[in-house]
């Protein structure tokens, strides 16, 4: 059920005119960050007296054909979050503002203060069209106590250096060292960003899947399952994910920063020393990453466009994300805000912001979420048939191409 609330009355918004009247502004914010937005927001409105800030929380799971279905009913939001993968389909309809252009009139939000790669997630064909608000990447969690046992201090930071550290595990017990689960898709695409080449080529007209690069990431990818290195199961045949890594079943996990609060929750006292995060490896070296998150985009059919863009900014201050890490756990997209002593002083999160200096976007097409399932779908038949890495590269690649023929045919159709 979408939460409504309404602010007081007091004194007029700095920079509009003089008290004439209230301004209403709706904001939307999805499951966990919808919950917590009326406290977060309480600053807001305590500076912006004469503005009614409407909350509307809406569940992820809906908030996609949410967003569409006011978009073609002319009842979007001032200001909303959303995915930065739905970002391209955002503004292929037209529905949310350029920024360059406030952007430059606000010195508070620093662009060079942003982890370059998260930033560039919100950039569509040259323009600015949404502020990071915070940040998702992958990394692997590590049972250190572990790989000590088997004779690394740490985990290696390059694709050999892993394979050696597997093969360490496996002789000291471990079956099977990396848990990889066949129906994520971000292990392979966090691979596949480590390559020179793009995902797409031709403008986002075509993939980029047979690529040299591409076929050796699947590779190193499909390796993992050939060797034992990883299990062939997906999330839901590990029955307690947390419990089986406190057990020792495995010892590298690739996951996002939601759990952290996890495995700080759910692990036993007696391991809470025994557990770390470390950035990805890379082919010769510190790997990339994905570039994921929410970002904060202004909707063009705004009827209170200073406020709402007034309202990004207050959520863009480094005091504000890190009261947005404390109650939610959401990592902040801004290098300021980590100077907060719960975040500077985390060993585990540390590692998050080394690994968002080496993130990279995916390509900023409509049609990339689709190409992303596909892509986990062609590689767990390849994982289930044993399948060499070449061929389904290549067929992959023509999947891509057909999903991506609307797109060729509009584009090679519309004006220079």
């Amino acid at each position: 059920m979408l939460r409504i609330a309404a602010a007081s009355v007091v004194a007029p918004l700095a920079g509009c005119a003089p008290e004439r009247g209230r301004t209403t502004l709706r904001f939307w914010a999805m499951g966990r960050e919808g919950e917590v937005a009326h406290e977060l927001l309480a600053g807001f409105r305590a500076e912006h007296p004469t503005v009614d800030l409407r909350i509307e929380q809406l569940p992820w799971t809906a908030a996609h054909e949410k967003l569409l279905t006011a978009f073609a009913g002319d009842a979007t939001p001032d200001v909303a979050q959303i995915g930065n993968t739905w970002l391209p389909e955002m503004v292929a309809l037209g529905a949310v503002e350029a920024l360059d252009a406030r952007l430059a009139a606000a010195p508070s939000i620093a662009r060079s203060d942003y982890f370059d790669g998260i930033w560039r997630t919100n950039v569509v064909d040259g323009v600015l069209h949404g502020i990071p608000w915070y940040v998702d990447t992958r990394l692997l969690y590590v049972r250190r106590d572990l790989l000590a046992r088997a004779g690394f201090a740490r985990l290696p930071d390059t694709w050999a250096g892993w394979v050696q550290a597997m093969q360490a595990l496996q002789g000291i017990g471990v079956a099977h060292p990396q848990l990889l689960p066949l129906n994520e898709f971000e292990p392979l695409l966090a691979l596949a960003l480590q390559q020179p080449e793009p995902l797409l080529r031709d403008g986002g007209r075509r993939g980029g899947f047979a690529s040299p690069g591409f076929e050796r990431a699947l590779g190193f990818y499909l390796q993992m399952f050939e060797r034992g290195f990883a299990p062939p199961v997906t999330n839901n045949q590990v029955a307690n994910l947390w419990q089986e890594f406190a057990r020792g079943s495995f010892a590298l996990y690739l996951s996002g920063p939601w759990n952290l609060g996890e495995f700080r929750r759910r692990l036993p006292a007696g391991l809470q020393g025994a557990w770390t995060t470390a950035p990805l490896p890379g082919p010769q070296g510190p790997g990339a990453s994905i570039a994921g998150g929410s970002s904060l985009v202004l909707f063009k059919r705004s009827r209170a466009p200073r406020e709402a863009w007034a309202l990004i900014e207050y959520l863009s201050r480094p005091a504000v994300q890190q009261h947005f890490y404390r109650l939610t756990g959401n990592l902040p997209p801004r290098r300021a805000s980590w100077a907060d002593p719960p975040l500077a002083a985390d060993p585990q999160a540390r590692a998050f912001a080394e690994q968002l200096e080496r993130v990279k976007p995916t390509p900023a097409v409509p049609e990339w979420e689709r190409i992303a399932q596909e892509m986990q779908l062609f590689a767990a038949r390849a994982v289930h048939e044993r399948s060499a890495p070449a061929p389904v590269a290549r067929a992959l690649d023509a999947r891509v191409d057909g999903l991506l023929a609307k797109r060729r045919w509009m584009l090679d159709r519309s004006p220079a």
